[in-house]
């Protein structure tokens, strides 16, 4: 039988488990216990839902066929204290799928703050995903130069 999922989840739940809560992914949940978790205890989170759903296209009939809507689950939706939202989508690693909802989600919810984020211990912990890619990009850069001036 396979380990792991179709997305490369560990098919194991309690390793990806808290507070009797089953997260996609072990780094959704360190997510949770590591930021949510404290902020509402603090008070600056006030409210938060998991998985929460949106219609990026709705569904429509298509030469009599009907066609599925589009829908975006994001991993986190949360309301701050101070009255402001945002949407947080967790990654590891973006794929074109992703991408291509994020912009959607942009185009169809454009009032609503919406951020990747990623946790990478060379950046210092819980950080803004496309932050991450480009620090990792430069560097990338910098071991390539490096490279060519001592090769």
């Amino acid at each position: 039988m396979e380990d792991r999922t179709k997305f490369n989840i560990d098919r194991d739940t309690e390793k990806r488990s808290h507070d009797g809560i089953v997260f996609d992914s072990v780094m959704e949940m360190n997510y949770y216990r590591d930021i949510v978790l404290p902020q509402m205890r603090s008070g600056n989170i006030k409210h938060y839902e998991l998985q929460k759903e949106y219609t990026l296209q709705p569904k429509f009939i298509h030469n009599g066929e009907t066609i599925r809507p589009i829908m975006y689950v994001a991993d986190f939706y949360i309301e701050y204290a101070d009255g402001s939202v945002e949407v947080i989508d967790v990654k590891g690693f973006a794929d074109s799928q992703a991408r291509m909802k994020r912009k959607m989600f942009w185009y169809v919810f454009p009032d609503i703050p919406y951020r990747w984020v990623c946790n990478s211990k060379l950046d210092g912990g819980w950080c803004d995903y496309n932050e991450v890619q480009r620090n990792r990009k430069e560097r990338k850069r910098v071991k390539r130069i490096k490279g060519d001036q001592n090769g």
